[in-house]
């Protein structure tokens, strides 16, 4: 199987070394399965002929469009932030990808895409009505900046079909070896063990709340209202009098933000927090219901029933 790796200036060294390195680590592998598929022949592609990564590494690019490849993966960039994010999206290099990945998405080609690479693929509009999901930090940016989107950013991989979208950072791992996977699921188990690799079908649970609810005044209100209000319950009425909004507006922003309605987001937090204390705590299960805000154990139970599995059909489903 043919693999191109787009790397574009500033890329993130991690990202791009993770998923050389599954690929590398599976080759290995394979002479130790009875049936080993064929190789993988990975090839470093830019779109111009020097490249540099955010470590200042320079690496050896073959140019785009020249190798003919089964799928084209694109690692995340090493801009972390909104604002600098934002600034190196407008270089002519990324123009000239989104140019080029929308050439190639015309012929066939399968498109991975794992982190802020996630964006990248976005510039395209191939993502565009469709599921898909990036790194959990970045979410209220890619929201906003492409609207269009069907973005589920509690997710650690999305595959729908062309198409395959990744989470946070070490997403790049989960997205190298669903390829993998698509040749040979023992090869993709094998290397998942030799590299230490579990199975984490959501980002949500790394995902750290306050970091996205800081990023809006408002929000970041009304996660301080939540969290007071766990044991009452949630009222969108008393929610939005108490910090001084419409309901309309506050619904807009936590969505808008967090990708959730206030109501969905409130009972996030009562999950959490009852996991916290069922982590850190010798209560009964029944005592941290109460205190979240349930009437009894077994709506909690049920409730973190159904949540795991959520998670197992999520899994299924990336395979």
């Amino acid at each position: 199987m043919n693999i191109s790796v787009l790397v574009l200036d500033g890329a993130f060294d991690t990202g791009l070394a993770t998923v050389l390195d599954v690929f590398g680590t599976a080759n290995e592998l394979a002479g130790l399965l009875p049936a080993p598929p064929a190789r993988f022949s990975t090839t470093i592609v830019g779109v111009r002929d020097t490249v540099l990564t955010g470590q200042g590494l320079q690496v050896p690019v073959t140019r785009f469009g020249n190798e003919p490849a089964d799928w084209l993966l694109i690692p995340a960039l090493g801009q972390k932030m909104p604002e600098p994010l934002g600034q190196a999206l407008l270089r002519p290099d990324i123009a000239d990808a989104v140019a080029a990945l929308r050439g190639a998405a015309e012929t066939g080609a399968r498109i991975g895409a794992a982190c802020i690479g996630t964006f990248v693929l976005a510039e395209t509009g191939l993502l565009d009505r469709r599921p898909s999901t990036t790194t959990w930090w970045l979410a209220p940016m890619f929201r906003q900046r492409y609207p269009q989107v069907r973005l589920d950013a509690a997710r650690m991989l999305v595959n729908d079909g062309q198409f395959v979208t990744a989470g946070a950072a070490l997403g790049h791992i989960d997205l190298a070896l669903m390829v993998v996977r698509q040749t040979s699921p023992e090869l993709a188990a094998l290397t998942a063990k030799y590299l230490i690799v579990d199975s984490r079908p959501f980002q949500s649970a790394y995902a750290i709340s306050d970091h996205l609810a800081h990023s809006n005044p408002l929000v970041e209100r009304f996660e301080r209202w939540a969290r007071e209000h766990l044991a009452v319950g949630f009222n969108l009425d008393e929610a939005a009098a108490a910090l001084g909004a419409s309901k309309r507006t506050l619904s807009r922003r936590v969505n808008d933000v967090l990708g959730k309605t206030p109501l969905s987001y409130f009972q996030d937090l009562r999950v959490e927090q009852a996991v916290h204390l069922l982590k850190t705590t010798s209560d009964s299960v029944d005592h941290i219901a109460a205190k979240v805000g349930y009437g009894d154990g077994v709506t909690l139970r049920n409730l973190l029933r159904r949540r795991l599995h959520k998670g197992v059909r999520e899994i299924r489903a990336a395979n």
